[in-house]
């Protein structure tokens, strides 16, 4: 039983339009795990086969398996499924993950005795048109406001936002504050979805 729900969960990443990047596991934060292995300083990446993709590819690894299965082929699942990851919100799911080490790694785990399942192809980037994204437009999208609403979050006068909408230029407090509100509102959503998830619990 504990196979398949385990089997059930996903990967997901994001990356916001201020460049800062979150990994969960479940809805739930994904652990860099610096403590047993560290290629970068800065957290995870994806999309390319840098330090910090390896680093996101370790851990992915010992989610579902072990520290020596996920030190040894660390590299080489980055360059088969992290580099792929082209887009600023990706998913991957635990089944995609246990089918490749299935195929790809000589020591088998408890879990690769999971059901095969077809694997899902990483969700393709669309190519981004010439024109320039305005970056105040697309945060005020992304969190379903408007701009007049995001002055008053950030306690600037609406005159301010529009400014840097014209500009498409945000300052760096500015960037900073948005940032802070943006990880608020995903953090916020993490527990909501706990929360839901532990009174479904209660009620079975």
């Amino acid at each position: 039983m504990a196979i398949i729900n385990m089997n059930n969960h996903v990967f997901k990443g994001h990356r916001t339009l201020l460049g800062s990047k979150f990994v969960t596991y479940g809805e739930v934060e994904l652990p860099v795990r610096y403590e047993i292995f560290q290629k970068s300083n800065s957290g995870f990446d994806w999309g390319n086969g840098g330090s910090a993709s390896t680093q996101l590819a370790f851990s992915i690894l010992y989610q579902l398996t072990n520290e020596e299965l996920a030190k040894e082929y660390a590299i080489l699942f980055t360059n088969d499924v992290i580099k792929t990851l082209n887009s600023r919100d990706w998913m991957l799911s635990a089944v995609d993950v246990l089918e490749w080490i299935n195929q790809n790694c000589e020591q088998t785990t408890q879990e690769d005795t999971a059901p095969k399942m077809e694997k899902l192809e990483p969700i393709k980037t669309k190519k981004s048109r010439k024109s320039k994204t305005n970056v105040v437009k697309e945060i005020c999208k992304e969190l379903n406001i408007t701009q007049k609403n995001l002055a008053e979050i950030l306690e600037v006068p609406e005159g301010t936002v529009s400014s840097w909408a014209v500009k498409n230029e945000i300052p760096r407090l500015g960037k900073k504050a948005i940032e802070f509100y943006m990880q608020s509102t995903k953090n916020q959503k993490i527990v909501d979805s706990y929360r839901s998830f532990m009174q479904l619990l209660d009620a079975s």
